[in-house]
């Protein structure tokens, strides 16, 4: 494959966003198709309902009950035998003989001739099958009337099992639970549900120009602000975090932390030292250790970016090979090649079905200047305009390394490949920051 993340080649060419999320879905399938332990039971654990939000569900949630567990009523109204709609009369009176409230059945007979008042939710009655919502009735002491072609037999009632029968899949693994899906688990009367383990990441960034929080900055040094984007964004996920800090920019104490980093983490993700300029040691140091591609990515922030395997390392503890992914050192780029390649992977090891966040449509509200040839990801505010369309604005400067246009922003503009410049009023791509940030 031209451009495989297998072979440790520094390419000269670009390669297009959509090649470079296929190359590293068809690397982490390999990966969970080589190594058992993704699918051993050691690798899956059992949770209670409040501690399972975020984490991918192991195995298909199988209903213990029929939903709903009886026929009843779906509105409040009357419910009665449909037999007598089949009658030629235009008006049918029928004798209240009793009331069904969600939670208590009527307990004696419906008689030809007869309803039942019931509730929303409420048992129907063996005789029952239709149900008359009550403000079309006339109510007249103990019977009511009603137009015979207001309704069909059997409107209005719920069959059991209707939602879900028992014994059918209520949740399929590799669900990344919500709060729906706890809720819905509760309502079956579940109270576990058997999750994948937690993915282990160690994060590290590299650079002699970096500082840790708490020590002084001096001439040319910044601090290192990419560990605790990568942090958050890891949390959303709700994973593991193993945090090996700030690496300096030498071979040995670089060769050393990834060691170190791949005998903990399932996956390694570094920030810095990827560019052209800076791969060469790194390049050295990835043919030592496993098949690593350096690639030259066609998109705007987030240019250059490393990917592939480390191998288990001899002489440690670790059996297992190790994801790894170099990001870039701006800020920026950093969590747009996150979103764009690191979030998908790592909810695909993890044993996740759904791993692309969806993506939805405004109008922008400005001319935006693009270049054919390149995927932009543009930071932006997205509201509603004058018409009541949503509708988006960029966050001033785009610069690669500027966080606060990540900070304002509460979406992302994606600008295809091929796109070239887009007029105020353009329908565009957006995807959303809200329950990925």
């Amino acid at each position: 494959m031209k451009h495989s993340p297998n072979s440790p080649i520094l390419l000269t060419s670009s390669l297009h966003v959509d090649e470079a999320r296929k190359a590293i879905a068809d690397l982490v399938s390999e990966l969970l198709q080589e190594s058992q332990t993704m699918h051993h039971p050691a690798d899956i654990e059992t949770v209670s309902l409040d501690h399972a939000i975020n984490r991918i569900l192991a195995e298909d949630l199988l209903s213990p009950i029929d939903v709903p567990a009886a026929d009843n009523s779906a509105m409040d109204g009357y419910a009665f035998n449909g037999q007598c709609l089949k009658t030629n009369a235009d008006e049918i009176s029928l004798r209240v003989a009793g009331t069904a409230l969600a939670g208590k059945p009527y307990e004696g007979e419906i008689q030809a001739g007869e309803c039942l008042k019931i509730m929303t939710g409420a048992v129907m009655p063996a005789a029952c099958d239709t149900v008359i919502p009550q403000e079309f009735t006339a109510t007249n002491h103990e019977s009511i009337s009603f137009k015979s072609d207001q309704l069909k037999a059997g409107e209005n009632r719920r069959l059991r099992g209707e939602d879900l029968q028992k014994g059918k899949a209520a949740i399929t693994a590799g669900r990344l639970l919500r709060p729906s899906d706890l809720g819905l688990a509760a309502s079956l009367g579940i109270a576990t549900l058997k999750v994948r383990r937690k993915l282990k990441v160690a994060i590290l960034s590299s650079g002699d120009e970096l500082r840790s929080l708490g020590e002084s900055l001096t001439a040319g040094s910044i601090y290192d602000s990419n560990r605790y984007s990568l942090t958050g964004l890891l949390n959303r996920l709700d994973l593991e975090i193993v945090d090996c800090g700030i690496v300096r920019d030498d071979p040995a104490s670089l060769k050393q932390a990834f060691i170190e980093a791949a005998a903990k983490a399932d996956v390694l993700i570094s920030s810095g030292g990827v560019s052209v300029g800076e791969a060469d040691f790194t390049k050295q140091i990835m043919q030592e250790l496993g098949d690593v591609g350096f690639w030259k990515i066609a998109m705007r922030p987030g240019r250059p970016m490393a990917f592939g395997i480390l191998k288990p390392i001899p002489g440690t503890s670790s059996a297992r090979k190790t994801l790894f992914f170099g990001l870039p050192g701006n800020p920026v780029a950093v969590m747009v090649t996150f979103y764009q390649f690191v979030r998908s992977a790592l909810l695909q090891l993890n044993g996740a079905s759904q791993t692309e966040p969806p993506l939805v449509q405004a109008v922008t509200e400005t001319a935006i200047r693009k270049k054919p040839g390149r995927t932009e990801f543009q930071r932006a505010i997205l509201g509603r305009n004058a018409e009541g369309k949503p509708s988006v604005r960029l966050t001033g400067s785009q610069g690669a390394g500027i966080l606060r246009s990540m900070s304002e922003a509460n979406c992302f503009v994606i600008l295809g490949h091929d796109q070239g410049n887009i007029a105020a009023g353009d329908w565009v791509d957006i995807a959303l920051f809200d329950g990925l940030l």
